[in-house]
């Protein structure tokens, strides 16, 4: 009787929430995806039988004409059946009008390519109307996400240990690692230990024990300290230039590394921005590397007010640089030039997913980052903590992933038929249904390798 109680109240609340709003976003993202189908399928004049969400037994449903709509009780996907969609199927001549595989190939590859297109139109529409009510779109850059250290703090932790910019780390503590947010979690499970790290310095392996600094949270003085290596996000590299700046008129451009001001060598942004924040109105003499060479400017910091954390007024310098950060920023002037916002926003998070599939191909990312219904569930119940517009958002990026994933030539998939037809235009002629078959079965065991690794995956996390 006891095990009845393990879980208080709260956390059967929060779980009810989480696997509701889950429901909610995967439930959006299959409809959209099975409803491109749908009226495409429709566009062409093949008859659907049945539209689901979900698989298995049948919740709720309505017959709408020749048509069939119903939920079914697992919401981990759908699909549409139409009719004489199984080759083997005996189709008369009068019903060949309807019937999928009578379909001329381009009508095929349509309604079959329909689906992952209606998921981009999806991100599309929620990225658009996010810019034209004021929302930026946020886009990471991959490269910045990894592990690769570009600026390291004079006498730090990493300093001393022996780490140098350019170094890749590999793996933390033995746990393999391929982002930098994923060092600063382990970092943080240390409690201020002495850390292993092995990194790659070129083709050469090498290893490190770095002991992380403790410094007391201020946001949260009764808190967990934060542990420091010295491994700073930002490189004094200058990522753009305001106008009509102190910056600009001296001479500087996107890309220059700033490398030394006056006699002081610079390692990092945040050491750089303090020697000019002291010395609004003095003459700074900088040393910067542009394309190979290096370059000696003078710059005049312009002095700016501003007010402290304890509400006192600062006088601090500024030259009107920004650094090379870790995102892209998309935003929209007005609402009117939204819509072709919109489409580099969709676009940008189209390539970010390919390349981190490829990454994650190819082993530069771990595999430890997919994740399955379980990590989309907490993901979902989060983003809901944060509002309509953190769903919204949600639901867009979910939905590329989702597009791109099913263009896989993986069969079962959306991609898997392209492939066949694709095929099929090459050769003049179906493939032979045998080799459908076993193609077929080899995609299905590829399919439930990956969700099961997923499940895997999340089991982890919950249990970390």
């Amino acid at each position: 009787m006891n095990s009845l109680f393990l879980f208080s109240p709260d956390a059967i609340f929060i779980f009810g929430q989480k696997l509701w709003w889950f429901l909610i976003v995967l439930g959006v993202l299959v409809t959209f995806h099975e409803y491109g189908h749908y009226l495409a399928a429709r566009w062409v004049g093949v008859k659907v039988l049945k539209f689901s969400v979900g698989f298995g037994p049948r919740l709720v449903g309505r017959q709408v004409g020749d048509t069939e709509f119903v939920v079914s009780a697992i919401p981990l996907g759908g699909f549409v059946k139409m009719f004489g969609e199984e080759g083997g199927e005996t189709v008369s001549a009068e019903d060949q009008k309807v019937s999928f595989m009578h379909q001329s190939l381009p009508h095929k590859m349509l309604i079959v390519a329909a689906g992952p297109g209606f998921n981009f139109i999806l991100s599309y529409l929620i990225f658009t109307g996010m810019l034209a009510m004021g929302s930026p779109i946020v886009v990471p850059i991959i490269e910045k996400m990894l592990p690769i250290v570009e600026a390291i703090s004079p006498e730090s932790p990493a300093a001393l240990s022996g780490l140098e910019i350019g170094d890749r780390i590999i793996r933390a503590n033995e746990q393999d690692i391929s982002t930098l947010p994923e060092l600063y979690q382990i970092l943080n499970k240390t409690h201020g230990r002495p850390l292993t790290l092995d990194i790659m310095r070129g083709n050469i392996p090498k290893t490190f024990i770095v002991s992380p600094t403790t410094q007391v949270n201020t946001n949260n003085p009764d808190g967990d300290p934060i542990y420091q290596l010295g491994i700073e996000d930002r490189p004094p590299i200058v990522g753009s230039v305001r106008p009509n700046t102190p910056a600009m008129a001296s001479g500087l451009q996107a890309e220059d590394r700033i490398i030394q001001i006056h006699e002081t060598p610079i390692a990092t942004w945040s050491q750089m921005t303090e020697i000019v924040k002291k010395s609004a109105g003095v003459p700074l003499e900088l040393q910067v590397q542009r394309k190979g060479r290096t370059l000696t400017l003078s710059i005049i910091p312009e002095a700016r007010t501003v007010t402290g954390p304890d509400g006192e007024t600062l006088s601090i310098g500024q030259i009107g640089i920004q650094s090379s950060g870790k995102v892209n920023l998309i935003s929209s002037p007005s609402w009117y030039q939204a819509p072709w916002e919109g489409l580099k926003a969709t676009w940008d998070w189209c390539e970010l997913t390919v390349i981190g599939i490829a990454k994650l191909v190819t082993g530069e990312i771990s595999s430890k980052n997919i994740g399955g219904p379980l990590m989309i569930a907490n993901v979902s119940g989060e983003h809901a903590e944060q509002g309509l517009g953190a769903i919204m958002w949600l639901i867009a990026i979910l939905s590329i992933n989702l597009g791109i994933l099913n263009l896989l030539p993986i069969p079962v998939l959306d991609g898997g038929h392209l492939f066949f037809f694709a095929c099929e235009a090459i050769l003049g002629r179906p493939l032979r249904e045998r080799s459908r078959e076993i193609a077929q079965q080899a995609g299905i065991l590829v399919l439930f390798c990956l969700m099961g690794y997923a499940f895997w995956n999340d089991i982890n996390r919950l249990l970390q």
